[in-house]
């Protein structure tokens, strides 16, 4: 009786939990379709056609006190006594009364080429060569300070909808966006970019009448960053403090933290680097380096949360021979460890770069796109290897765990309500795993498919922002849940022999013997650790 006492103590206490987990996965949710704004805005910049007589390497302003001389339109008599290299796009970020925020965390700028058709100039499959340059200041009187200079190629697309006649002349080509520049700090309050089209007997031949450029300057909102700033302070001490008390304690423990333990562990280690607001430091500081950071603290996490989910699994398969041991794992973490290498490497290789250099991009040439989608692809393969693993260690284990639930009715009661109520929770366990990962894939496709918000009532819901909210609170509520399940109880009752027995939600080990409590002390934080290998089910 006393065991089915307890049992039914824990089972509320995993409700309890359960209830826990979904008020603040819903708050986290609807903290980002009601509060928050859209995650980024994205502005369309007319770049203005400067003349630059002396083709030197000044600035030159579309508007303001100092604008250039401009024309409106290549058809102009003026224009048709330039030289191509006489012509000098500029555009000033952001429109005028405006200024840019250290708020908006990052800028991407995308060119789109307004090509009119002409039967004696046509578009070819070609690289079009850009001189651009970006130059900042901070107020609208200060002259203008360079900050990159480069000289940039990009293969130019553009298809033509309609058959190539002289009646179709003067439609316009239907071109590709062309990525142009990613700048990772927002730290001033104007940018100016002037961009230049060199034209010589090799140079830039092929590219059709250009009649105009725009740019599509995408930034973060600065709400949404309040937002998500917010967030992660307070997600921050809340998993630090967990993944603390975790740690000790196990170093109260009389045995080693074994090997789920010390997973366990690296996984809260992993969220709680994640959490680290570092962004507010970026507010104050000219730090171009934040996304690349940004990225190395996801993929931290998810290689952390991939490895934790082999183990976890693989522990309540293998037998006691194999368990506590990281090499029964060599070729599932080694896939995990490989893939994300890979993806890593590929981000030096694209915002690594961006550091020196925000025009670059690794798809300009052919060689380096083959080189993006090959690395794109090999990391796919060893996700899609280990997610295979990973399905077919779950089977085992719940294969496992139902051969358990068979030989239930022929138990004693009391064992029996005890371990009904272990495989219980390690099923709800698994459960709430994979409503996490449905979870990611639905927001990430509600994501894609919706127009970005959705009206309900006189309330606007931004899916976007609701998402990235969502995912963020849904897997730091996991990592806790994981920790608050899985930290080694310390409460003690005393029995009649003067014997101490573990509870809580750790899983007490059964009174029936000895051996027993030797079992799940020495080899495992839970019972559920002990009862679903191979020798258990033997």
């Amino acid at each position: 009786m006393a065991g089915a006492i307890i049992e039914n103590m824990s089972t509320k206490k995993l409700v309890i939990l359960g209830f826990f987990i979904l008020v603040f996965q819903v708050i986290s949710i609807l903290v980002g379709a009601l509060i928050a704004p859209s995650p980024t805005s994205a502005i369309r910049y007319l770049a203005t056609k400067c003349i630059n007589h002396h083709r030197e390497r000044g600035w030159l302003v579309p508007w303001g006190p100092n604008q250039c001389q401009q024309i409106h339109s290549f058809d102009e008599p003026l224009a048709k006594t330039l030289d191509a290299n006489d012509i000098v796009f500029a555009v000033h970020v952001p429109l005028p009364n405006k200024e840019m925020s250290p708020w908006f965390q990052y800028m991407l700028a995308v060119l789109q080429f307004d090509i009119a058709f002409k039967m004696i100039n046509q578009i070819e499959d070609v690289i079009i060569t850009i001189d651009a340059g970006l130059a900042y200041r901070d107020d609208l009187i200060s002259d203008w300070t360079t900050e990159f200079r480069s000289v940039e190629q990009r293969p130019l697309r553009c298809t033509f909808p309609v058959p190539k006649t002289y009646e179709n002349e003067g439609r316009f080509y239907h071109c590709d966006p062309i990525p142009f520049m990613e700048l990772g700090s927002v730290a001033h309050k104007y940018f100016l970019i002037n961009l230049r089209l060199p034209v010589n007997d090799t140079v830039n031949v092929g590219i059709g009448e250009i009649k105009d450029i725009q740019i599509v300057g995408i930034h973060q909102n600065g709400g949404f960053t309040t937002v998500w700033i917010s967030m992660k302070t307070v997600f921050s001490p809340w998993i630090f403090g967990a993944t603390v008390w975790y740690w000790h304690r196990l170093s109260l423990m009389a045995r080693p933290p074994v090997l789920l333990e010390r997973v366990i562990f690296a996984l809260g280690i992993s969220m709680t680097f994640l959490n680290v607001p570092v962004e507010w430091l970026s507010l104050g500081f000219e730090w171009t380096w934040i996304l690349l950071f940004e990225d190395v603290q996801q993929g931290a996490f998810y290689s952390a949360l991939f490895c934790f989910w082999i183990i976890f699994c693989g522990e309540h398969l293998m037998d006691q021979s194999q368990r506590n041991q990281l090499s029964a794992y060599w070729w599932q973490v080694g896939l995990v460890v490989f893939g994300s290498s890979v993806l890593l490497i590929f981000d030096l290789s694209e915002r690594g770069v961006h550091l020196t250099n925000p025009f670059y991009s690794v798809w300009a040439s052919e060689t380096g796109t083959r080189v993006a989608i090959t690395f794109i692809i090999v990391a796919g393969i060893s996700v899609c290897l280990y997610f295979l693993s990973l399905c077919g260690v779950v089977h085992c284990v719940f294969r496992n765990i139902g051969g358990k639930t068979q030989q239930l009715p022929a138990m004693p009661e009391a064992r029996r309500l005890r371990y009904k109520g272990i495989i219980f929770r390690f099923k709800f366990l698994m459960l709430v795993t994979l409503a996490c990962a449905a979870m990611t894939v639905i927001f990430f496709i509600l994501n894609q498919v919706s127009e970005g918000h959705w009206h309900w009532g006189d309330y606007t819901l931004q899916v976007h922002s609701a998402f990235l909210t969502g995912i963020y609170g849904m897997w730091n509520l996991y990592v806790f849940s994981i920790i608050f399940l899985y930290a080694p109880s310390h409460k003690h009752n005393k029995n009649k022999s003067g014997d101490s027995q573990q509870t809580g939600l750790d899983m007490q080990c059964p009174p029936e013997s000895q051996e027993s409590r030797l079992t799940c002390g020495e080899q495992g934080p839970t019972e559920t650790y002990r009862i679903t290998g191979k020798v258990a089910e033997e």
